[in-house]
């Protein structure tokens, strides 16, 4: 006679992306790809600029490379300042010229604006990333998307107001208009803002039109009292 041994079955395990909703997996994904994509492009394209001869001007401290021609470059900038700390030799043996103010260099021109848009942005993350913490139902997911861009914009130059004491910008476009130098992180903050605000026009929209065969009905007229002096049998 066979016996059979029955063993408990063993639990599949659930994966951490499967226990995040999806809004918020959007929400928090998108950030950290954001923040690497920023980061890690600023640390690439400083320290290639800077190494390459060909590309790289000694006496004006300036890298420059043609993306599109009579267009749009890469451009950075150094000053004379030696760079000290690990996170910053990996740019480049040059301090980078940074920008202290806020997006596109606005409120450049002030020594304090690299102290108070970085407290900015550390409010505006923690923010962010309390407010998708505690929504446990977060199912709106072009809000989620939006949210997670700026989060990773804000995160990507915060990370250089606090190791470089401003933000690296590479990206110059002077076709039409001289447009100011810029990032990734301005990209991701700018498309983001983008995306929330159409998504808030066209909910308020949604919400503001009336579904047809949704009218509520007419109140109903209360009942007419009986008569008084009503003959009884």
């Amino acid at each position: 006679m066979d016996i059979q041994h029955s063993f408990p079955r063993r639990k599949s395990s659930t994966s951490f992306m499967t226990v995040i909703p999806s809004g918020r997996r959007w929400l928090f994904v998108l950030a950290i790809l954001a923040l690497i994509a920023d980061v890690s492009s600023k640390y690439l394209i400083f320290h290639w600029l800077h190494l390459h001869p060909s590309h790289y001007d000694p006496i004006a401290r300036q890298g420059s490379f043609e993306l599109i021609p009579g267009a749009f470059r890469l451009h950075t900038q150094y000053t004379a300042e030696p760079a000290v700390g690990r996170l910053r030799i990996w740019n480049a043996s040059e301090m980078p010229h940074v920008n202290q103010g806020a997006l596109f260099g606005l409120g450049n021109d002030r020594k304090t604006s690299n102290v108070f848009f970085a407290i900015i942005s550390l409010l505006a993350a923690v923010a962010i990333v309390g407010w998708g913490v505690r929504q446990s139902h977060l199912s709106d997911r072009w809000l989620a998307i939006a949210l997670g861009l700026i989060l990773g914009g804000t995160l990507g130059n915060f990370y250089d107001r606090v190791v470089f004491g401003g933000v690296r910008d590479f990206l110059y476009w002077y076709k039409f208009i001289d447009w100011p130098v810029f990032n990734i992180a301005d990209c991701c903050l700018v498309v983001g803002a983008a995306i929330l605000l159409v998504h808030s026009f066209l909910t308020n929209s949604t919400a503001a039109t009336p579904v047809p065969g949704s009218a509520s009905p007419p109140p109903l007229s209360p009942p007419k009292p009986a008569q008084a002096g009503a003959s009884t049998g």
